[in-house]
């Protein structure tokens, strides 16, 4: 399940698309954190076409503060998610009652044993180094480590076995899907890697991403191009690259996850805030090479419609 890397400049498919530093990047994104984002929207999908040319199987596109559905495709329809899994993996991590974000966490081998099985993506975590589980979110979200949802799985589930610890947190994960009314979600996983039931629909992961955005923590980390984090325990430092090409290129990207894999296809859930309105969409099942371009496509078809692309 590997994911994708790296930044772009240059237009999709007569989207521009604009590189930016990192600090422009946070600038535009810094007004998003204020916005409390609500979970429900509109059911019904509007009937105006939408932006021609969209290749994802899966896709779903909301104007977040109206909660108007902009356009959508097989919005319903169950797909494998792969590491957009790991929106929920932070969400359950963020609500943890009395979590404690600089809790250390020492790195275990069957981390890095894990990743290295399954040929998954990684944040490089060393064995014994200890890192925080802020640092850990960043670990998760950014490179998109395996790596470091297993061990954020393995640090906040319950029960008195690694195993238990983590069946427990994954359950942690559909109860709280339920309670957010992601009816047509479900997880086997804590990082994405499907072992059969890890699905979910367009309509849903938005819906999970507008919750996950209302937290300052999530936002700030989703929003990061880049980031430096070094062990607390011995001197290493841990450079870590967000995966998400749209940060830094798209004006107002405000970030959220990719995610690829060989049933699940490429992935993407994204957000972008420009005139005061911010926009959510989804994007299951598409090509590498039309990823950016359908997401980039969408959402200026979004602030297209009040205030130009």
């Amino acid at each position: 399940m590997r994911l994708f890397g790296g930044t772009f400049g240059g237009s999709f498919g007569g989207s521009t698309v604009r590189r930016r530093g990192a600090g422009a990047a946070l600038t535009a994104a810094t007004a998003a954190l204020a916005v409390i984002l609500p979970v429900t929207d509109a059911q019904a999908l509007p009937a105006p076409s939408g932006p021609s040319g969209i290749t994802a199987k899966g896709a779903y596109l909301l104007d977040s503060g109206a909660g108007r559905v902009l356009w959508g495709r097989a919005a319903d329809t169950r797909r494998e998610m792969a590491s957009t899994t790991k929106v929920m993996t932070a969400v359950v991590v963020l609500e943890t009652r009395g979590v404690n974000l600089n809790k250390r966490v020492t790195v275990k081998q069957a981390y890095r044993d894990y990743v290295a099985r399954y040929g998954a993506s990684t944040a490089d975590l060393r064995t014994g180094d200890k890192l925080t589980v802020r640092q850990l979110l960043y670990g998760l979200m950014l490179p998109s480590g395996c790596d470091a949802a297993y061990a954020l799985a393995d640090t906040l589930g319950s029960g008195g076995t690694t195993a238990g610890r983590t069946r427990s947190f994954i359950a942690r994960m559909n109860a709280r899907a339920r309670s957010l009314g992601l009816t047509r979600t479900h997880y086997d996983s804590f990082d994405g890697i499907s072992h059969g039931r890890n699905q979910t629909t367009p309509r849903d992961l938005v819906r999970l991403a507008r919750h996950a955005m209302g937290n300052r923590t999530f936002a700030a980390v989703v929003r990061t191009p880049r980031t430096r984090q070094k062990a607390v325990n011995v001197n290493r430092t841990y450079t870590w690259y967000n995966t998400n090409r749209l940060l830094g290129s798209y004006r107002g990207a405000l970030g959220i996850k990719t995610g690829t894999g060989r049933r699940a296809g490429h992935c993407l859930v994204f957000a972008a805030r420009r005139g005061g309105r911010t926009v959510v969409g989804a994007l299951l099942g598409d090509s590498a090479a039309r990823l950016y371009p359908d997401a980039a496509k969408l959402l200026d078809h979004a602030f297209g419609r009040r205030t130009g692309a």
